[in-house]
């Protein structure tokens, strides 16, 4: 079963992720209290998904111990295999997203992290960058079904 592992959000651009049990979410403007809440918001910047697994991954690979939320995002999911998904509708709770694109790394996480690899390792393994279609709560724990 796929599922909410963590999530976070950050109030400005430059501070930490915060840890969040849950969030709520207007559709089409994004993250309640998230940085990239906005009236008019782009499809593409509403909420931003990745998997665990591809930071287990790198954190093994490379001999690193980053945080899931270190990496920005603010849904980490568990048991889903995200790329797979663009062009797809999925629910995550009573949630409906619309996955438009992949969430590749920026150079700002890159530095962030003081690693020059991330965008390299990164450039497929990134999350996904969804439109909300629905309004309501997003929990840990909340299955995530397509």
């Amino acid at each position: 079963m796929s599922f909410v592992f963590k999530i976070g959000i950050a109030k400005k651009n430059n501070i930490e992720i915060e840890n969040r049990e849950t969030i709520e979410v207007i559709a089409s403007k994004g993250v309640i209290g998230d940085r990239y809440f906005h009236d008019f918001n782009g499809d593409r910047e509403q909420i931003t998904l990745i998997e665990k697994e591809n930071i287990d991954y790198y954190n093994k690979t490379f001999n690193t111990n980053f945080d899931y939320l270190e990496f920005r995002r603010n849904i980490i999911t568990k048991d889903i295999q995200l790329n797979n998904l663009v062009g797809k509708t999925i629910s995550v709770g009573k949630i409906k997203l619309k996955v438009n694109d992949l969430c590749r790394p920026c150079k700002d996480l890159q530095n962030r992290l003081a690693k020059n690899n991330i965008i390299k390792e990164f450039l497929r393994r990134g999350g996904l960058r969804c439109e909300i279609l629905t309004s309501g709560t997003i929990n840990i724990g909340d299955k995530i079904t397509v």
